[in-house]
């Protein structure tokens, strides 16, 4: 699956999160700029997981900060 496909399924699923209408562009950060608590990060993570049938570990989670971050780790997981 190619970076463009992923990026348009995560933004399908970050519309809901994104409670405050924050524009999303790569550098944007979960924490800082949407302002997500670590309740909606964990809701946020499980719906990209169902919707991907991945697996992102603690670890993983902690090294992704921004929104190109995710992308880039999904499809590199996706296409394993």
């Amino acid at each position: 699956m190619d970076r463009a496909t992923v990026d348009e399924r995560i933004r399908a699923i970050l519309d809901e999160f994104n409670k405050k209408g924050v524009e999303i562009a790569d550098a944007t950060t979960f924490a800082g700029d949407m302002e997500f608590d670590s309740l909606t990060v964990m809701d946020f993570v499980a719906a990209i997981e169902d919707e991907f049938d991945i697996i992102i570990s603690m670890n993983q989670q902690a090294e992704i900060e921004t929104y190109g971050q995710l992308v880039d780790a999904v499809t590199s997981m996706v296409s394993e």
